[in-house]
């Protein structure tokens, strides 16, 4: 049990102590709307549990004349357009970070790749050492390179000397989600 068992709702009193004074960002990426509604999910989730959380976006970097020819995309923009964009600062912040970001031919998408490649700094001050990290991603079907994805954003996780906090098959969330 743990942090999906408080989403979903069988968690314990003890579990819920253990989240006080935590510090959490929620970093995300999201063309469609999915990845925004987890991330938000992620933050209630936190806070009901007594975590201090700041829930975040990366960067657009899709021309605007692109999203406005898809009007999902544009809603989305739309619908996060008061989300605050993440920045070292909120990284350094944070005692734990939650990503989540939809699949791109089992990649991370551009705009959080970026967002990474920008985190040069507090890497060499080994400021990104001991954070603990996990990540939720989307696609639009059931194979769509989901672990895949997770795994490019784990790469750069290993690399920083972050903690990776993976639900595996010990949450019995995952058996109800299909495995």
């Amino acid at each position: 049990m743990g942090f999906l068992s408080k989403i979903f709702g069988n968690s314990t009193n003890e579990e819920e102590e253990k989240m006080t004074n935590v510090k959490l960002a929620v970093v995300f990426y999201s063309m469609g709307g999915t990845n925004y509604q987890l991330s938000k999910w992620a933050e209630e989730g936190a806070k009901e549990a007594g975590a201090e959380v700041k829930l975040l976006k990366v960067q657009e970097l899709a021309p605007e004349s692109v999203i406005e020819g898809n009007e999902v995309w544009k809603a989305t923009v739309e619908a996060t357009k008061d989300v605050p964009v993440a920045t070292s600062d909120d990284l350094e912040w944070a005692d734990a970070i939650i990503f989540s970001v939809p699949t791109r031919f089992g990649n991370m998408p551009s705009q959080m790749k970026q967002f990474l490649d920008l985190q040069g700094g507090l890497w060499a001050t080994g400021k990104t050492v001991n954070k603990v990290v996990s990540a939720m991603t989307s696609a639009q079907n059931p194979h769509g390179g989901q672990e895949a994805t997770i795994l490019s954003l784990y790469t750069s996780m290993m690399h920083w000397g972050a903690i990776i906090a993976t639900p595996g098959y010990t949450d019995p969330v995952l058996f109800g989600a299909g495995g």
